[in-house]
Formats: C-alpha cells, structure tokens, sequence
C-alpha cells in the first residue's frame, strides 16, 4: 500500500512538473508574440491604413478651405508640396506621406525618427514630408487638416522638424479629434523653444495653408498610395517592407548605406532650436 501510495506521489509529481514545463513554454510562445508584434505591428496595421485609404468616403465634417493655396515657406517641389528636410543635396532621399491623426504614422514616426534625424544630421538622407487627411475624411473631424496646417506655420517660423516630433509625440487616439482644436496646437506649440509667437498663433487660427494641405491631400490621392504612412527610399517603397525585407531601423541603416556607397554625404547646416 506504500508502495503505490509512493508511486501515486510520484506520478503527481510527474504531472505538476509537465503541467508547470507546459506552463513555461505557453509564457516564452506569448513572450515571443508578444517582441514578435512590438517588431512587425506597424506591418500589419499598415494594411488595415490601406484598406482605410482605398475605402475613403469622405466623411469628414471639416470646411473646405476657400482661397488659393498658400505654401509654407521653404516648400519645393512639384505644386510646393513638399517640406524638406536635412541637406538639399543628402545622396539619398526618404519621401513620407503622412496624417497627423493616423497612428500608424505615430509608430513609424516613434520607431525611426532618431534614426531618421540622425542620418539627416550627418548629411546620408534628406526626407521630403507630405500631408494627407485619410482620418478626417474616415472618422470625421479636422484634426488632419489643422495639425498639418499647424506643421506649414511651424514650418513659416523654422522649426518644422521639432514641431512635428512634438504632435507625433502627443499624437491622441484615431478616434478623438483633439488635433481639431487649434488652442491644443497652439498650446503644443510650446514644447519647442521660440514657436509660440503671435505670428505662429495667427497662422494656426486663420488655416493660413488649409487650402494648401487639401492640394497636398489631392494630390495623394491621385498618386495611388495604399495609406499612410507611405515611405519611398529614393522613389521605391520601404514600408512595410523593401522587397522581402521587413522596415528595422538595423534594415532601414542597411538600406541607406548600400544607396549611398562611393556617394559624398550632404553639406550639413546647424539645425534651428528645437523642443
């Protein structure tokens, strides 16, 4: 009796140690899922972005601005569309369409932008930003339209980059317009040194380059980009992934790289005040 009241213990035991080894791997497979969707999650919500931008009904309840377009200064490019920044002429250069509303584009904008500000500062890259309003048009609201018109007056006062990096970083959830409040985009204003100028105010308050960021909104649209945010390395698509590469900041440092082998870097100027 003993005997198998041993062999009993033994056999419990048995059981405990597999039910706790099965406990272990079920924590390392979520642990792994887990680093694994941290790694890729901007892919995947990528896609759900694209189905977004195909299905656009245009929803959003802002005013369509009246006037001509007005762009910010330093703009280039075809229609001035486009806000530079790094050297003009970096050997490689990273095009993003982007909305301020998208959190998708919060997740790249967090996952690379001190990569990206690094390789502007040394002269390797210069990136060409260009707005859309998909979140407007999909939920409603202007918060789109007025923090990329908030973005152009930052960019009138020379301090695009930091502005930018402040919004992306205070981005709030898809689903609350608080970007539609020019006194939040004002107030935001004052995390980057020297911004928050009666000038600055009056160009957040008038839509100053509204007109301009419904063109720049056209214009993504007829360029038949799958959503945002859109990131092209020199004319060709790196996100969600460059051929069957996956974006990493390791991939996205590789990339550059290989684009500017045996290429001088760009003429560097000191970067204005920042945040």
């Amino acid at each position: 009796m003993s005997e198998k009241n041993q062999e009993g213990k033994r056999a419990a035991r048995d059981r405990l140690i597999q039910q706790r080894e099965q406990a272990k791997a079920h924590d390392r497979r979520r642990r792994t899922l887990i680093v694994s969707a941290a790694v890729v999650g901007v892919l995947g919500l990528a896609a759900v972005v694209g189905v977004i931008a195909a299905n656009t009904g245009g929803k959003g309840d802002k005013d369509k601005a009246s006037g001509p377009a007005v762009a910010p200064s330093g703009a280039t490019g075809k229609d001035s569309l486009t806000i530079p920044v790094g050297a003009d002429d970096a050997p490689s250069t990273l095009t993003v369409w982007e909305d301020f509303r998208c959190p998708v584009c919060a997740q790249f904008e967090n996952a690379f932008r001190d990569t990206i500000h690094q390789m502007e500062q040394s002269g390797q890259l210069k990136v060409e930003y260009h707005f859309a309003t998909l979140i407007d048009g999909n939920l409603g609201g202007s918060g789109s339209l007025k923090a990329a018109n908030a973005a152009a007056c930052a960019q009138d006062a020379g301090k695009f980059s930091a502005y930018h990096d402040v919004l992306y970083r205070n981005q709030p959830q898809e689903s609350d317009d608080a970007f539609g409040d020019n006194s939040k985009l004002i107030d935001l204003s004052k995390k980057v040194e020297g911004l928050d100028t009666p000038t600055f105010r009056s160009c957040v308050e008038d839509g100053a380059h509204d007109a301009w960021v419904e063109k720049s909104n056209t214009a993504f649209e007829k360029g038949g980009f799958q959503g945002t945010p859109t990131a092209l390395l020199n004319g060709e698509s790196i996100f969600p992934k460059k051929g069957d590469e996956p974006i990493t900041v390791a991939n996205l440092k590789k990339w550059v790289a290989e684009a500017n082998k045996g290429k001088k870097p760009g003429t560097v100027t000191p970067a204005p005040s920042g945040s």
